[in-house]
């Protein structure tokens, strides 16, 4: 265990041979009481005006007894540190001092003969130099990292803010450089003016996942942790609907690609501006049925420079599930998951009844994906003006969907124990019905992730959004005008799972494909392994947060 440091104290001032105080040649550096005959000898030394030491054994004037004691007291003083560092210390001082104020250099030239006259100064106390000022905290800082020998990615990361701020100061200050002069500067292995101003990144362990889907366009930068967690770097979500129209007309409008281009800049401008590792991004059900779907995905490949996968829907359910494999406890045999998109909807079953691993996504014993959305369904029924009659309407039409699958007889499903299965949902609109649930005055996402709802409890939010017009649906904070028209929908399609699959909880999980993304990749590249009782962020900082 290393010592601690010594408090940091400002203004402190320590006596030198600059500050102008002539020291006892005949006084030990530590405070050892010298012999009467090597004060005698010292005396003699200075009397004579000789411009060695009085320990020197070459002068011929000083007798042999003299000599021999000034060497004991010398021998004294060299204990607490040899003379030559002490030297060096004191020259690379008053090289600082002379190009700091260059007044200073008079006082150090005189330092500098007093040294060569034989004159011994105290040692250093600890936590200053022996130049009489103090040693830098942050140099001290750095030293122990070094020696402790630990990676670099504990640091926090500089934020976007920082980023834009040195980029702005140099521009306004003109420090742009040219292509020559960078060259000329890397070339005599020198950093350039913009390599040095720029804030230092962070290793390359940084992961990013895309999500680009009818109705949102999300990316997420995450730095792993412990194991089965990591933190959040970066973020985005944007509504762009690029489903907009394709049900009806089967290919994206120019409008709907020109949002999701736009929003696709930004993912690009976050993505370049990040030493990341390794990413995946990912468009679903808009680009997957679209017959202009790979056309856009060209362009947005020319304008961005992204290059988006179109995922199967069995994918996209099992990335489903590994993003909420967090929120499933010991306590459960069975749960049936379900993401309900913009313009598809996946279900799984799970199982955990025998064989259980860490990995949720083994689990699955039965999926399906339902082709219909939030979009999708609003635009068939009206989003806006929603009445019991039309809000039934909708539930039967999913209801119709959902006969046609039919999954393998379970043992989590068999109705021994209900209390071991429940529902989990991570959407929109489940967030939604839980801000409303705990009445928030804005959305809080720590709040709503991981929240238990009761049947009765969920009855009751759907009972409130069906008695309010598009207008009190648009002024509520968790729900907003841009998804007034979407969120009677998505409690439609709720409203058929949970009477397929009888329940009595659902949790909430404002997590998904993203997650799973991120969770997928960092278990095939390891990045958890090995951090386990030395991990920094077992005791994270206080100015970092920590998602998992």
């Amino acid at each position: 265990m290393r010592a601690p440091c010594p408090p940091r104290t400002t203004g402190q001032t320590v006596k030198d041979l600059r500050d102008g105080v002539t020291p006892n040649a005949g006084v030990s550096l530590a405070d050892d009481r010298s012999s009467g005959r090597a004060t005698e000898a010292a005396s003699d030394g200075m009397e004579q005006g000789r411009g060695n030491s009085a320990t020197s054994g070459s002068n011929p004037g000083v007798s042999a007894p003299a000599r021999a004691a000034a060497s004991e007291s010398a021998d004294n003083s060299s204990r607490t540190e040899p003379v030559g560092r002490r030297r060096r210390r004191r020259r690379k001082s008053a090289q600082k001092s002379a190009q700091s104020t260059p007044h200073q250099g008079k006082r150090e030239g005189t330092a500098e003969a007093t040294a060569g006259s034989g004159a011994q100064s105290p040692p250093p106390t600890p936590g200053t130099s022996a130049a009489g000022g103090r040693v830098s905290e942050k140099k001290k800082g750095r030293r122990r990292r070094r020696k402790s020998g630990r990676a670099i990615q504990g640091r926090p990361l500089a934020t976007q803010k920082a980023t834009d701020r040195a980029e702005r100061h140099d521009a306004q200050s003109g420090s742009m450089q040219l292509p020559g002069q960078a060259g000329d500067a890397q070339a005599h292995g020198q950093p350039s003016d913009s390599e040095a101003s720029a804030p230092r990144r962070q290793a390359d362990d940084l992961y990013a996942a895309l999500d680009l889907g009818t109705n949102n366009c999300r990316l997420l930068i995450a730095q792993p942790t412990r194991p089965g967690q990591f933190r959040v770097v970066d973020a985005f979500s944007r509504i762009v609907r690029l489903g907009e129209g394709l049900d009806a007309t089967g290919a994206l409008s120019n409008d709907a690609m020109e949002r999701a281009v736009e929003a696709l800049k930004v993912c690009a401008s976050k993505l370049k501006n990040r030493p990341v590792r390794r990413h995946r991004l990912i468009a679903t059900e808009a680009c997957r049925s679209a017959r202009n779907g790979q056309e856009f995905l060209d362009r947005v490949l020319r304008e961005t420079g992204l290059e988006l996968e179109i995922v199967t829907r069995e994918t996209e359910a099992r990335l489903a599930v590994a993003g909420c494999s967090s929120l499933v406890g010991r306590d459960t045999d069975g749960l049936v998951l379900f993401d309900i998109g913009g313009g598809s909807s996946e279900i799984a079953m799970i199982d955990l009844t025998e064989n259980r691993s860490n990995r949720l996504a083994n689990h699955i014993k039965a999926w399906t994906s339902l082709p219909v959305g939030v979009v999708t369904l609003s635009e068939r029924h009206g989003g806006c003006l929603v009445t019991p009659a039309v809000f039934e309407a909708m539930v039967a039409e999913v209801d119709g969907m959902l006969d046609a699958f039919t999954p393998p007889t379970l043992p989590a499903f068999s109705g021994l124990d209900v209390s071991r299965m429940h529902l989990l949902g991570t959407s929109g609109t489940v967030t939604t019905l839980a801000g409303l649930h705990l009445d928030l005055p804005r959305y809080d996402r720590r709040r709503v992730d991981g929240l238990w709802m009761s049947n009765a409890e969920v009855d009751l939010m759907l009972d409130k959004l069906l008695s309010w017009d598009f207008a009190a649906r648009a002024a509520n904070p968790c729900i907003g005008a841009d998804r007034a028209d979407l969120v009677l929908a998505g409690c439609a399609i709720l409203q058929s799972i949970r009477k397929r699959w009888p329940s009595e909880r659902m949790r909430v999980a404002d997590r998904g494909l993203r997650e799973g993304l991120l969770n997928e990749m960092m278990a095939a590249d390891g990045a958890w392994r090995g951090r386990g009782r030395n991990n920094r962020y077992r005791h994270p900082r206080s100015n970092q947060g920590t998602t998992s």
